[in-house]
């Protein structure tokens, strides 16, 4: 019988555990707690889960390398689904030890990057011990005692008998994370009017000019891109891969239009998926980039050939 296991970055109260909090499918399935992004893919590709819950794109770091580098190398993954969760920290300790007694502070470095304004300001001097997740973090305080603080996430005390120093210690307070739901290639979520498509592609050399082509793929069929970032090839220094975000669906007749120019152009194009934003905005396309207009000119070039009558 199939997993009906939902695999995530645990333990329980992870950022990315109350992203899966917003998965209707995955309430009242068994949860799997990992510890790194290609493990949760691992799950899903072995069939130990029927999907991953894993981190895309902060707000403040931008995107995630492991998890683009990831979904460039595991073949046969598909996101179905996007969801975002506002960031924010607390300060926390054992009980009985005080603001001014620490020395040492437990964080995720991703954690730690988005508050170390605070921690500098308030906390000058102190030294930082990584954690594998915001969680573990707070954790460790009541395991081990290298650290005499930790970065956690809001309500941890409410899960761990731990006491809160301060809160709100975020540098940026409209942080967000974007977390991306995973699962095995499959049928693509129907279209909504609200969606975005994620690709990876690779330029086909280095040449003056070849990013230029790959963005007018887009750029001429009025396809906004929402994401673009670089991530090494890997195999020698200057070859590079550009994850990509789409505004819109891949059976939009735009994005599959462009999708067909950037396959002609690029060596190797990885489609990710397409699935429902999570903000739920609806694209907005200019009309002459619209479906019928695709059709119509479509219709045009197959009457030229057919030997129609053009009309006037």
């Amino acid at each position: 019988m199939p997993s009906e296991s939902y695999s995530y970055l645990g333990p329980v109260g992870t950022f990315t555990w109350a992203a899966l909090s917003q998965v209707p499918e995955a309430a009242g399935k068994p949860w799997r707690s990992v510890n790194s992004v290609s493990e949760a893919l691992d799950d899903v590709i072995e069939g130990r889960s029927v999907a991953a819950m894993i981190a895309m794109e902060n707000s403040i770091e931008g995107g995630v390398s492991a998890t683009q580098d990831a979904l460039a190398n595991i073949p046969g993954l598909r996101i179905i689904g996007e969801y975002v969760v506002p960031v924010n920290f607390v300060l926390v300790a054992r009980p009985g030890v005080s603001l001014n007694e620490v020395r040492v502070v437990n964080a995720h470095p991703v954690a730690y990057a988005q508050t170390h304004q605070w921690l500098h300001k308030n906390l000058p001097g102190h030294g930082h011990l990584p954690a594998t997740s915001n969680v573990a973090a707070a954790q460790s305080l009541l395991t081990e005692g290298h650290a005499d603080a930790a970065v956690a996430p809001p309500g941890i005390t409410d899960q761990l008998d731990l006491v809160q120093l301060a809160e709100n210690i975020g540098d940026n307070p409209t942080a967000a994370t974007r977390f991306v739901l995973v699962s095995r290639a499959g049928e693509i979520p129907a279209r909504t009017g609200s969606d975005k498509t994620s690709i990876i592609a690779e330029l086909p050399t280095d040449a003056p000019g070849a990013l230029l082509e790959m963005l007018e793929q887009f750029a001429t069929r009025g396809v906004n891109m929402s994401l673009i970032e670089s991530r090494p090839v890997g195999d020698e220094l200057g070859r590079y891969r550009f994850v990509i975000d789409l505004d819109g669906h891949v059976t939009d007749e735009r994005v599959a239009d462009a999708l067909l120019g950037l396959k002609r152009f690029s060596p190797k194009v990885i489609f990710l998926g397409s699935y429902p934003r999570a903000d739920k905005v609806q694209i907005e396309v200019t009309p002459r980039y619209g479906d019928e207009v695709f059709v119509e000119a479509r219709d045009w070039l197959r009457g030229l050939i057919s030997g129609e009558p053009e009309a006037d």
